[in-house]
C-alpha cells in the first residue's frame, strides 16, 4: 500500500507483539481509530483512501456514503478483504470491494439517497498496514432529498457523534476550500466532543478548485481561524481522474507538483499534501505507542522481579550436580517438617480460610466428635434399670437380700467402662486419618521430585501406623486400669448415703438456662405439605429450647420447640440429595411440630451434622440408643419386662434406684477422666512423636531407603517448568530491551499549545445567515466595513477576520450564499478609499474571466475592509 509511515511502524509493533507472544501474553496497544467527518462531497472518502493507499471506496457526486463504513486494517502476510455480512468470501480485487460496498448500501437503504446508521464492517488484511480502525461517515447535509427523512441533519449528526465521542479516536474534520470555514459543521461537531482540540486535525480539500487569485494561505498557516493541531491541505483526484483510472501514485505526484508550483503554498509545501497528512497521523500512532510503553514496561518489570529469586537458583543449574541435589534434599525435608508442625500447631502465615485443616480438625475430634461418641454409648434408662435388677437378683441367688450388694454396682460399672473402648479407638482412627491427610498436603511441595515425595509419604505414614498400635494399646491399658479398681472414695463420688437424694439431678443436668449454645442455618427437609419439600431457616439453640427464624436478624420467629423429652436419631441421606440429615423426635410419641412426629434437619456436610449433634448434647438432647438386639435377648427382655411389671417389690426398687445413681456418678467420673486423658495420650504418643520423627529421623530413613540420585530425579513437569521459567525470564528481558529500543528510535511530538478557538463558538451562535460575518472590534463605532460594488468575475464570500490576521495573505473565498444575505449591503455607504492602501486585486486575473461557472453575476463581491487602526 502507499502509506510508507505506517509501514515503518509495522516492525515496531510486530517486535512488541512477538516479545509479548514469547511470554504467552498479548500486547494491548489499542491503537486509536480514525474518523473522517465533513459535509457532502467534501472529499472524506478520498482522504481515507489516500491514508490507506488503496482505491476501494465508492465515489461520485451528492451523498455517496450513506452508511458508516468501519474499516479494520489487520496486519497479515497475505492481502485480501472480508465483509462481516459475507465472511465466507475473500476479496482480492479492490474493485469488487467497492461494488460490494455499493450493493450492501443499496440493500439496506435503497437506491434513492436513503441513509442508515447500521454500519458496514470491512476488514482489510495486508502486510502493509497496522491494526487500525478507520471510519468513513456519511456527509453532513441539511436538506433532505429522495427517501431521506425530514430530520436528516440531526440523524447524521447523532450518527457521527456516536463514533467520534470515544476518547481514543482521532477526528479528521474535512472542509472544502471553497466553503466558508467559519460555518464548518465538521469543526463544530469535533468541538463538541473534543473541546481542548487535542484529537482534531483540520483537513482542507479542493484547494485546486478555488477561484483564480484566491487562496487559503491564512487558514493553512493557522492564522485566520486557528485550530490547536492546525490544518493540512490536500488535493484529491477529481471525478474525471477517477473515471480515467488515475492511480493514487500519479495523484500524489500531481498533488506535490500543485503545492510546489502555487505561489501561496510553495513556502509550506513540505507541510501540505496527503504524505504530510499520513505522516501526522502516523506520528499520532507513534505517540500513542510511546504513551503505552511505560505501562507495558512496568508490567514486564514487575513480572521480571517476581521471577528473579527463582531464576537465580537456575542460572547456573546442572541437573546432575550432587552438591545441588544434597542441598535441595536437605531444604525440602526441613521445609516439610516446618509445614507439618505449622499445620498441626497452627500459624499465622499459612491460614486456610475456606475449611478446617490439620490441627483444627483434630481439635474438633477431641472436643466435639469424641464426647458425642461417648454419649452415644450410654445405656437407655429402662435397659439400665433392668440390668441392675438382674444383677441384684443374681448376686443374692436363692436368698433374699436385706442390703444393697456392692457387687451389683461393680458389675454394672465395669460393663459400662468396657463400652468406652469403642469410642476411644474410633477417636484414634479419626486422628490418624487427619494426620495422614496432613502429611499428603505437606508433601505436595515435593511434587517436583516424585520419588522423594512417594518415599516421604511412605516412611511417615508407616511411622504413624506404628504409633497407632502403641497408642491404642495405651488407651486400652487406661480403660483396663479404670476397670481394675473401682475407687468409691473418689472425692466426686456421691456414696451410698447421698445416692437416693440425687435420683433425678444427674439425668436433668443441663447448661445454664437461656444460654445460647449455637446459631446457624439449617434446612427442614419435611416441612412442606407433601412432606417432601425443604426450606432453610435460621436456628437458635439454647439450654431450654430450639427456635427457628426467617433469617439471621431474628425478628420473625417461626416456631419455638422446648427440649423436654427430645432425642436425636440419624436419617439416611436421600438418593438425589447431597445434604446430610439428622432428625429430632419426642420420646413420648408426640408431634414435634404441627402434624410432624419428627423434624428432619439437613446440613451441607457431615462435619456440620456432628457439630450440631455435639451442641444438642450440651443442651441435654441425646441420641437415640441402638435397639437392634438379638432375638434371644429381646425375648428375655420381654420376659423381664413382664416380670418387672407383675413384681412390684418396693425394696428391690429402692436398691435399683440407689445403684442407678451410684453408677451414674461413677461413670461420670470415668468419662471426665477419659475425655481429659484421651487427647493427652494421642498428642504424646502419636502427634508429638511424629513431629519429632520428621525433624530428627526422616532424613536418615530417606538416605537408607534409596540412593540420593534416584530420590532427587526431577519430574518431567518440573524440568519443563524450569525451562519455561528460564525462557520467560529471558523473554521478559528481551521485551524490555525492545521497549527501550522503541523509546530511543521513535520521537514523541509534544501537544501543541492551546489556541484561541472561540471563533467556533461564535460561529455556532450566529443567525441562520452564515455568510454575515462579525465586524472586527478594531472598527470605531458607527463605521461599517468597506463594501465594493459589483465587479465582473466569480463572487467572493466574506470570511471572519482574526485580530492577528496577516496583511499579506488574501481572504479565503467561500461558496456563494443566498441572495438575501447581500440584499442590505447597499444600505451602507462606501467609506472613502485611502490612497496609501489600495484594495488588493489578485494579480493575473483579467476582469470578467471566471475560473468557475458564475453563479449570480449580479451578486456583489465583498473585499476585506481596510484596517482603520493602522490608518487612523
Amino acid at each position: 500500500m502507499g502509506n510508507r509511515g505506517m509501514e515503518e511502524l509495522i516492525p515496531l509493533v510486530n517486535k512488541l507483539q512477538d516479545a509479548f507472544s514469547s511470554i504467552g501474553q498479548s500486547c494491548h496497544l489499542d491503537l486509536p481509530q480514525i474518523a473522517v467527518v465533513g459535509g457532502q462531497s467534501a472529499g472524506k472518502s478520498s482522504v481515507l483512501e489516500n491514508f490507506v493507499g488503496r482505491d476501494f471506496l465508492p465515489r461520485g457526486s451528492g451523498i455517496v456514503t450513506r452508511r458508516p463504513l468501519i474499516l479494520q486494517l489487520i496486519f497479515s502476510k497475505t492481502e485480501h478483504a472480508e465483509f462481516l455480512h459475507c465472511k465466507s468470501k475473500k476479496f482480492t480485487d479492490f474493485d469488487e470491494v467497492r461494488q460490494e460496498i455499493e450493493a450492501e448500501t443499496d440493500r439496506v437503504t435503497g437506491t434513492n439517497k436513503g441513509i442508515s446508521p447500521v454500519p458496514i464492517n470491512l476488514r482489510v488484511y495486508s502486510p502493509h498496514v497496522l491494526n487500525l480502525t478507520l471510519i468513513d461517515l456519511p456527509g453532513i447535509t441539511k436538506v433532505p432529498v429522495g427517501d431521506q427523512p425530514p430530520d436528516i441533519e440531526y440523524q447524521i449528526k447523532d450518527m457521527i457523534l456516536q463514533f467520534i465521542s470515544r476518547e481514543s479516536s482521532l477526528i479528521l474534520a474535512v472542509t472544502p476550500a471553497n466553503m466558508d470555514l467559519a460555518n464548518s459543521d465538521a469543526l463544530k461537531l469535533a468541538k463538541e466532543v473534543d473541546p481542548q482540540g487535542l484529537r482534531t486535525i483540520g483537513v482542507i480539500t479542493k484547494l485546486d478548485l478555488m477561484d483564480e487569485g484566491t487562496d487559503a494561505r491564512d487558514v493553512l498557516e493557522n492564522k485566520l481561524l486557528p485550530l490547536r493541531r492546525g490544518y493540512i491541505g490536500v488535493v484529491n483526484r477529481s471525478q474525471k481522474d477517477i473515471e480515467g483510472k488515475k492511480d493514487i501514485r500519479a495523484a500524489l505526484a500531481a498533488e506535490r507538483k500543485f503545492f510546489l508550483s502555487h505561489p501561496a503554498y510553495r513556502h509550506m509545501a513540505d507541510r501540505m499534501g496527503t504524505p504530510h497528512l499520513q505522516k501526522t497521523l502516523n506520528q499520532q500512532l507513534t505517540n500513542h505507542i510511546r504513551e503505552s510503553l511505560p505501562a507495558l514496561r512496568s508490567k514486564l518489570q514487575s513480572q521480571l522481579l517476581s521471577l528473579e529469586k527463582e531464576v537465580e537458583e537456575y542460572k547456573n543449574f546442572r541437573p546432575d550436580d550432587p552438591t545441588r541435589k544434597t542441598k535441595a534434599l536437605l531444604q525440602m525435608v526441613q521445609q516439610f517438617g516446618v509445614d507439618f508442625e505449622k499445620r498441626i500447631e497452627g500459624s499465622g502465615d499459612q491460614v486456610d480460610t475456606l475449611e478446617l485443616s490439620g490441627g483444627a480438625r483434630i481439635n474438633r475430634i477431641f472436643h466435639e466428635r469424641f464426647p458425642f461418641e461417648l454419649v452415644k454409648m450410654e445405656f437407655d434408662e429402662k435397659d439400665l434399670r433392668r440390668e441392675i435388677s438382674y444383677a441384684i437378683k443374681n448376686i443374692h441367688g436363692v436368698r433374699t437380700g436385706l442390703f444393697t450388694p456392692d457387687l451389683a454396682f461393680e458389675a454394672i460399672v465395669k460393663k459400662q467402662v468396657v463400652k468406652l473402648k469403642e469410642p476411644c479407638l474410633k477417636c484414634v482412627d479419626l486422628v490418624i486419618q487427619e494426620l495422614i491427610n496432613t502429611v499428603r498436603q505437606c508433601t505436595s511441595k515435593l511434587s517436583s521430585y516424585p520419588r522423594l515425595r512417594e518415599e516421604t509419604e511412605r516412611i511417615v505414614t508407616t511411622y504413624i501406623r506404628e504409633r497407632e498400635g502403641r497408642t491404642k494399646d495405651q488407651i486400652l491399658l487406661l480403660i483396663d486400669i479404670e476397670q481394675s479398681y473401682i475407687n468409691t472414695n473418689h472425692e466426686d463420688f456421691i456414696g451410698f448415703a447421698n445416692a437416693q437424694q440425687r435420683s433425678t439431678q444427674l439425668n436433668k443436668k443441663r447448661a445454664i438456662p437461656n444460654q445460647v449454645i449455637r446459631r446457624g442455618w439449617l434446612t427442614i427437609n419435611n416441612i412442606s405439605l407433601m412432606k417432601g419439600g425443604s426450606k432453610e431457616y435460621w436456628f437458635v439453640l439454647t439450654a431450654e429450647s430450639l427456635s427457628w427464624y426467617k433469617d439471621e436478624e431474628e425478628k420473625e420467629k417461626k416456631y419455638m420447640l422446648p427440649l423436654d423429652n427430645l432425642k436425636i436419631r440419624d436419617v439416611e441421606k436421600g438418593f438425589m440429595s447431597n445434604k446430610h440429615v439428622f432428625a429430632i423426635f419426642n420420646t413420648e410419641q408426640r408431634n414435634v411440630y404441627k402434624d410432624l412426629r419428627q423434624i428432619e434437619l439437613a446440613c451441607d456436610s457431615q462435619e456440620d451434622v456432628d457439630s450440631w449433634k455435639a451442641s444438642f448434647l450440651r443442651a441435654g438432647v441425646y441420641p437415640e440408643k441402638d435397639q437392634h438386639l438379638p432375638s434371644r435377648l429381646q425375648a428375655e427382655n420381654e420376659d423381664g419386662a413382664q416380670e418387672n411389671t407383675f413384681s412390684m417389690d418396693p425394696q428391690l426398687e429402692r436398691q435399683v434406684e440407689t445403684i442407678r445413681n451410684l453408677v451414674d456418678s461413677y461413670v461420670a467420673i470415668i468419662n471426665k477422666s477419659i475425655r481429659d486423658l484421651m487427647p493427652k495420650t494421642i498428642m504424646h504418643l502419636m502427634i508429638n512423636n511424629t513431629k519429632a520423627f520428621i525433624h530428627h529421623e526422616l532424613l536418615a530413613y530417606l538416605y537408607s531407603s534409596a540412593d540420593q540420585s534416584s530420590l532427587m530425579e526431577e519430574s518431567a513437569d518440573q524440568a519443563q517448568r524450569r525451562d519455561d521459567m528460564l525462557r520467560m525470564y529471558h523473554a521478559l528481558k528481551e521485551a524490555l530491551n525492545i521497549i527501550g529500543d522503541i523509546s530511543t528510535s521513535t520521537v514523541s511530538t509534544p501537544v501543541p499549545p492551546p489556541v484561541d478557538d472561540t471563533w467556533l463558538q461564535s460561529a455556532s451562535s450566529h443567525s441562520p445567515t452564515p455568510q454575515r460575518r462579525p465586524v472586527s472590534s478594531i472598527h470605531p463605532p458607527g463605521r461599517p466595513p468597506a463594501v465594493r460594488g459589483p465587479t465582473p468575475g466569480p463572487p467572493l464570500i466574506p470570511v471572519p477576520v482574526g485580530a492577528a490576521a496577516s496583511f499579506s495573505a488574501p481572504p479565503i473565498p467561500s461558496r456563494p450564499g443566498p441572495q438575501s444575505v447581500f440584499a442590505n449591503s447597499d444600505l451602507f455607504p462606501a467609506p472613502p478609499q485611502i490612497p496609501s492602501r489600495p484594495v488588493r486585486i489578485p494579480p493575473g486575473i483579467p476582469p470578467g474571466v471566471p475560473r468557475r461557472p458564475p453563479a449570480a453575476p449580479s451578486r456583489p463581491t465583498i473585499i476585506r475592509p481596510a484596517e482603520p487602526s493602522l490608518l487612523d
